[in-house]
């Protein structure tokens, strides 16, 4: 399993930025998918955004669409969600994740066998 680490949540105001950084250590990093999964109090991971091993055709939840995005990179073992626009409804606990059971991007939590310690986003309106 991979071991992650996010950072860069924070207090913003609404419309504003920030980018979420995921750094991996571990067996080959390239070998994951790779998810961000926001979490509210009491309820489900979620999924807002995925990427693929080499990093094309990433996948964003429609929620997020035009505001999220991920990226990775294979050289630095990370992967990044930058996320413009901020509304306070994306306030969670945002989660790396890990996914070794495939090729493609999955959406379901349970498919990812590595998850980071999260880090607290929160934006007020």
């Amino acid at each position: 399993q991979l071991q992650l680490v996010e950072s860069g949540g924070g207090l913003v105001q609404a419309g504003g930025s920030l980018r979420l950084s995921c750094a991996a250590s571990g067996p080959t990093f390239s070998s994951y998918t790779m998810g961000w999964f926001p979490q509210a109090p009491g309820k489900e991971r979620a999924f807002v955004a995925g990427i693929s091993r080499s990093g094309v055709g990433p996948s964003h939840a429609d929620s997020v669409k035009g505001r999220f995005t991920i990226s990775r990179d294979n050289a630095k073992n990370t992967v990044d969600l930058q996320m413009n626009s901020l509304k306070s409804e994306d306030t969670d606990v945002y989660y790396c994740a890990a996914d070794m059971s495939g090729w493609r991007i999955s959406r379901r939590g349970a498919d990812f066998g590595s998850w980071g310690q999260g880090t607290q986003v929160t934006v007020s309106s």
